[in-house]
């Protein structure tokens, strides 16, 4: 198995440069100055959260699962991503199918005397 190649500097965390590439099928050599993909850049624990997000096909209900997270932290770690690849995050809509029904769930878990009115104003809060 190969080591897998850096996107960030070891020492100052800047991104880095490739200046070499090679064929191994033909043996060419490439010298130059070429980009990492953004991707390849972000740091490992935002690498494997994007994997499960991926995997997932964008269902936040099964990176939940998969990842064993809160709905309000997928949130926050696919803002953090998006942020890492350089675009500005958009705020969730108010309308958002999924942040409805974690709403829903808030205030029925309240109703029910599971959490207490100040656990219910935090949860919203996070969404």
């Amino acid at each position: 198995m190969r080591n897998q190649m850096l996107g960030r500097c070891p020492v100052c965390n800047s991104g880095l440069e490739v200046t070499k590439l090679h064929c191994p099928h033909c043996d060419t050599g490439i010298e130059g100055r070429f980009q990492i993909c953004k991707f390849c850049q972000l740091p490992p624990d935002q690498k494997a959260f994007v994997e499960v997000f991926i995997k997932s096909r964008g269902n936040i209900k099964e990176v939940e699962k998969e990842l064993g997270i809160s709905y309000p932290t997928v949130r926050s770690r696919l803002e953090a991503v998006i942020e890492s690849l350089g675009y500005k995050p958009q705020p969730v809509p108010k309308d958002d199918p999924e942040a409805k029904e974690k709403r829903k769930t808030i205030l029925e878990d309240l109703n029910s005397g599971k959490i207490s009115s100040e656990e219910a104003i935090a949860k919203l809060r996070d969404l």
